[in-house]
């Protein structure tokens, strides 16, 4: 056998059903299906979407108490807040820069940092 000879397989269409009607019946799940048939659960996955069985994909499912859920807003105020302090710190510093530019240059200074060298800031 040669490296290139890969075996190709294709599935009738009433054989994908089967595989999809047994998938419903519930008594074996994608993963065991394919160990049965020798179908990757990839494979499934596909024809589940080509058939538009969404009922069959897994569904993931969100459970948060209210105390989660009061935690998680609490939280997201306060991160919003932080972003605001933040801000706030940033543009302080900036117009604290701003106010030596025009300090060192009304002083006669070169540079920002000679006058803060003056000044030991």
């Amino acid at each position: 056998m040669y490296k290139n000879d890969k075996v190709i397989r294709r599935y009738s269409e009433p054989f994908k059903l089967k595989i999809l009607d047994e998938l419903t019946t519930g008594k074996l799940n994608k993963y065991q299906l394919g160990k049965a048939y020798g179908i990757a659960p990839t494979t499934i996955n596909e024809w589940i979407r080509k058939y538009n069985r969404k009922d069959l994909m897994n569904t993931r499912i969100k459970v948060e108490t209210k105390d989660e859920i009061t935690r998680i807003k609490a939280l997201q105020k306060e991160i919003k807040q932080l972003k605001q302090l933040l801000l706030k710190k940033d543009l302080d510093a900036l117009v604290l820069d701003s106010y030596l530019e025009v300090a060192a240059e009304q002083l006669g200074y070169k540079s920002v940092t000679e006058l803060k060298k003056k000044l030991n800031i």
